[in-house]
């Protein structure tokens, strides 16, 4: 049999650059001037939102179908990391049994560029029999979703950025943006501050800079270096290399802090003409050098660090006595640096 010819072109052709720039920048355009529109939609609606939202004692409830639905997963993320408990649950699930994950203690945030879209409408006389707040966010103010709703917020836009007008771009856009107007205004309404934030991302780099004190990441009791003033030099080096900490902190018979001896001391001291084999540390360390408290951030312990161009930190009591040390390595490892 004769073979069908395809209409496909083995070997297309490589995309013109100026036609790839020139789409790119629309698209960019576009989205940018819907974005631009949305400006007009913080209104009345926009603050009753904000109000149903922040008086919700229990969770704001996120839902959407396709595109929408990866919007409303990004919005429930957001809200939930910026103060405010959501969750986001898929429409078509909720018909199945996941209409049990809404209490009468929530608020239903519904996303639908069409208004119209019809796993929503299924479970709408349920959250209405469930008297919960119902917020929507839809490109059509006279869709049947945004009749239904007790808020309704405009996010339409004048065109996608799709040149073929099919693709969610320029309204998913939009509707991610008023997203984030909500979840920021309600973050200022509450007060909500970087170290409550911090608590919602511990495993990140913020939560550990927020989070994370010296005493989580100093050593102590054997691994701290310390020799008094009248130690000889050698007995100073031999601490430095036990420790591996590039220094040593000379110390009082109390422990108080009297000094340090660092790698650059160090290389310091051999330019000079010291004996070093007569030599005390008492003779050639740095003295009122910077001690810090416990209980400060490592972030804080880095900051100190950096402004004094300093590796090491010694770490005292309320009686300035030496209880840690830590170096640059050790901030390092800890993901604060």
């Amino acid at each position: 049999m004769p073979q069908q010819s395809s209409s496909i072109d083995p070997t297309p052709l490589t995309p013109d650059t100026e036609q790839l720039l020139k789409s790119g920048r629309e698209v960019i355009d576009t989205e940018a001037k819907a974005l631009g529109n949305l400006m007009g939609r913080i209104d009345d609606a926009f603050v009753a939102a904000c109000r149903e939202m922040y008086a919700c004692r229990g969770r704001v409830v996120v839902t959407g179908m396709g595109k929408s639905g990866h919007v409303g997963r990004k919005i429930a993320a957001t809200l939930a990391s910026a103060g405010t408990p959501a969750f986001f649950l898929h429409p078509g699930e909720a018909s199945h049994g996941d209409m049990g994950m809404i209490t009468a203690e929530d608020v239903v945030l519904a996303i639908s560029n069409s208004g119209d879209t019809s796993e929503i409408l299924t479970i709408l006389p349920l959250i209405k029999r469930l008297g919960v707040p119902f917020i929507a966010l839809t490109g059509d103010r006279n869709s049947r979703i945004a009749k239904e709703a007790d808020i309704n917020i405009d996010v339409s836009v004048e065109q996608e950025a799709c040149p073929l007008g099919l693709a969610p771009t320029a309204s998913t856009t939009a509707a991610l943006a008023m997203g984030d107007a909500l979840s920021i205004a309600l973050l200022e309404a509450r007060g909500f501050s970087a170290e409550d934030f911090a608590r919602s991302h511990p495993g990140g780099r913020l939560g550990r800079r927020l989070l994370l004190h010296l005493t989580d990441v100093m050593h102590t009791g054997e691994g701290v270096p310390a020799v008094a003033e009248n130690a000889r030099f050698s007995d100073a080096l031999l601490e430095m290399t036990r420790t591996r900490l590039g220094m040593t902190a000379i110390v009082d018979n109390e422990r108080r802090v009297l000094g340090i001896f660092t790698d650059g001391d160090l290389r310091r001291t051999l330019d000079k003409e010291i004996d070093v084999r007569k030599a005390s540390i008492g003779d050639v360390m740095t003295r009122g050098c910077i001690t810090v408290g416990a209980n400060l951030l490592a972030a804080e312990g880095l900051n100190i660090m950096q402004k004094h161009s300093i590796n090491a930190l010694l770490v005292v009591d309320e009686n300035e006595r030496l209880i840690g040390a830590l170096n640059m390595h050790d901030l390092l490892r800890a993901g604060v640096l």
